[in-house]
């Protein structure tokens, strides 16, 4: 029995370490999990077969509690294989999109048709049991799953609004050599900001996303050591409706009219970062390959 999930990255809007409340919208940069399930008799526990050069605490155990939740069977055996075109520790969700597609893979492999909130709250508490998110990240769970803004209370696992995306609009990003820490390590940084967080959130949830991030990438570049300022006053004035740090960054994301993208990406530095553009997703994960 096999299955096939393919879920997506996201960008923040306002990052949940603050305040619990985080949110995010999901961009067309995918990952996709192919898990294939059988049954050993002479087995008596569960086995993991997962190529070395995807192995990580995350791919580990999204696959083994996909397992226990989906197919509890004694001799069970799960087969990995996963590709993702997400640039890993950059702040573009890509362990929430690893974790949501292999757990959907295996719900379908398993022939059981998941919610994409079960799938996003089984993310979650992945997260936190990899030890690579302080909140469990429901927001960019649900983000990669089904199109549009998602605003949620991670703490307690509530959706507290969705939004579509304007069908004009894209997204710039500008994407530097570095990696970020794990969110757990910076839970007492990002605390001092509570403030902040909340006047941030507040403009979220009236759907003044311009705002949101402006407030949150301030916050998190006072946290992370960035100085974005400069740059994204630049990308303003070249047709920016919207700009901020992903999630702990270093990532720079600049949500933009189609037509004006081009002018954006030209405004990021010219330095050895990466720098394109990638559409929102328009189709939810949803809607996939079962058995």
């Amino acid at each position: 029995m096999s299955g096939i999930a393919r879920t997506s990255a996201a960008i923040t809007i306002t990052n949940a370490l603050p305040t619990g409340v985080g949110c995010a919208v999901g961009i067309a940069l995918h990952c996709e999990a192919q898990v294939t399930l059988s049954i050993d008799p002479s087995l008596r526990t569960a086995t993991l077969e997962i190529p070395a050069d995807v192995r990580s605490s995350v791919v580990e155990e999204s696959l083994r509690s996909g397992l226990e939740h989906y197919y509890p069977q004694p001799g069970a055996t799960a087969r990995l294989s996963l590709r993702s075109e997400i640039p890993l520790a950059k702040g573009l969700k890509s362990s929430s999109a690893v974790s949501t597609s292999i757990l959907l893979a295996v719900a379908r492999a398993a022939d059981r048709n998941p919610t994409a909130m079960e799938i996003g709250l089984h993310s979650a508490e992945v997260g936190r049991r990899a030890g690579v998110s302080a909140t469990g990240a429901l927001d960019d769970a649900l983000a990669g799953l089904d199109p549009g803004f998602v605003i949620t209370e991670n703490s307690r696992g509530d959706v507290l609004r969705r939004s579509p995306v304007d069908s004009d609009w894209g997204v710039a990003l500008y994407v530097p050599t570095q990696s970020h820490p794990p969110s757990p390590n910076l839970i007492a940084t990002f605390s001092a900001e509570r403030p902040a967080g909340e006047r941030a959130v507040r403009a979220a949830l009236t759907g003044d996303w311009a705002a949101a991030m402006r407030l949150n990438s301030e916050l998190v570049e006072r946290s992370m050591g960035y100085s974005y300022g400069e740059i994204r006053e630049r990308l303003r004035m070249n047709g920016a409706i919207a700009s901020g740090v992903s999630g702990l960054g270093p990532t720079l994301a600049a949500i933009a009219p189609r037509d004006r993208l081009t002018d954006v990406v030209r405004a990021f530095p010219s330095d050895a970062a990466a720098k394109f553009t990638v559409p929102f997703t328009r189709t939810s994960a949803m809607e996939g390959t079962g058995p």
